[in-house]
């Protein structure tokens, strides 16, 4: 197992959120920001965009999440700033979701694996995924996550309108597809305690397709990464709509509505703690 600690990602995430409250602050260094924080739109740029944030918010939040996409866009040079920032993040004991959204089957998604969730240096605590070649085309992934003590994010109802015509389709057997994704993480998760490690990506913004589509969250028994707080159009008070009695088990993604604070970092923290405070009380008894 690759953590020290050996503790499975689960308990790990869950003893981070109880310790800092529920908010994933991303790390997406598209070019708006990084000319706004004077920093250059190249890797250099994004790497220090990254690592800023890392040094600013390690102690302070639950977790990070580094949006693969925007480091890979400047090459093996924008890969090795990616590498960088989990590494800074591992040392300084901050959890780490790399939001890769990788998905493909056979030895392809076993490549993947390796590269996400097995040794490789951009592996971090734990990576997002898409199950739309089939679940079980995940399962490389969940393997090699489990067997180093990560976690895996499972797209399930993303905050993106056209995902509907996809995860609302219902399949032979009556069932939607993000319901059956869902159920699907239920029983990779079933039996532990205090979470599970396979959690699902489930919109802040999508409204009342949980009850519509007959999806049981707090049934999957894992954390549920919720995007589109802040600029996106939710608020905290969306996640107890969407969420109901699965809200314990909710991990709020935000993005810009903590990033704009820098790049200094006490006004980093202050948007960070500021955020978390509002989903903590939106999302507790």
């Amino acid at each position: 197992m690759s953590d020290a600690a050996g503790a499975r990602f689960g308990a790990r995430l869950a003893a981070a959120v109880a310790a800092h409250g529920p908010l994933c602050a991303g790390i997406d260094p598209h070019p708006p920001l990084l000319a706004a924080w004077g920093l250059p739109d190249d890797a250099a740029g994004v790497e220090r965009f990254g690592r800023t944030v890392v040094e600013a918010l390690a102690g302070h939040v639950a977790c990070v999440k580094p949006q693969a996409a925007f480091f890979e866009r400047h090459g093996s040079r924008g890969v090795a700033a990616l590498e960088r920032v989990v590494a800074d993040a591992r040392a300084a004991g901050l959890l780490t979701i790399v939001d890769a959204k990788r998905g493909d089957i056979g030895s392809t998604m076993a490549a993947y694996a390796d590269a996400f969730a097995g040794d490789s240096p951009l592996a971090g605590d734990a990576v997002t995924v898409s199950p739309y070649l089939g679940f079980g085309s995940l399962r490389p992934v969940l393997d090699v996550a489990a067997a180093h003590g990560r976690g895996v994010f499972v797209l399930a109802l993303t905050s993106n309108p056209e995902g509907a015509a996809v995860q609302h389709a219902a399949g032979a057997d009556g069932r939607s597809v993000a319901r059956a994704v869902a159920e699907a993480a239920a029983a990779e998760n079933a039996g532990a305690r205090p979470s599970g490690d396979v959690g699902l990506v489930v919109g802040a913004t999508t409204g009342s397709a949980v009850t519509d589509l007959g999806i049981d969250l707090a049934a999957v028994n894992g954390p549920l990464l919720a995007p589109g707080i802040g600029a996106q159009g939710a608020t905290a008070e969306d996640l107890r709509r969407v969420f109901g009695d699965a809200r314990r088990l909710v991990l709020a993604a935000s993005s810009r509505e903590v990033l704009q604070a820098g790049p200094d970092a006490a006004a980093l923290r202050g948007a960070a703690r500021r955020s978390a405070d509002a989903l903590r009380a939106a999302l507790g008894d």
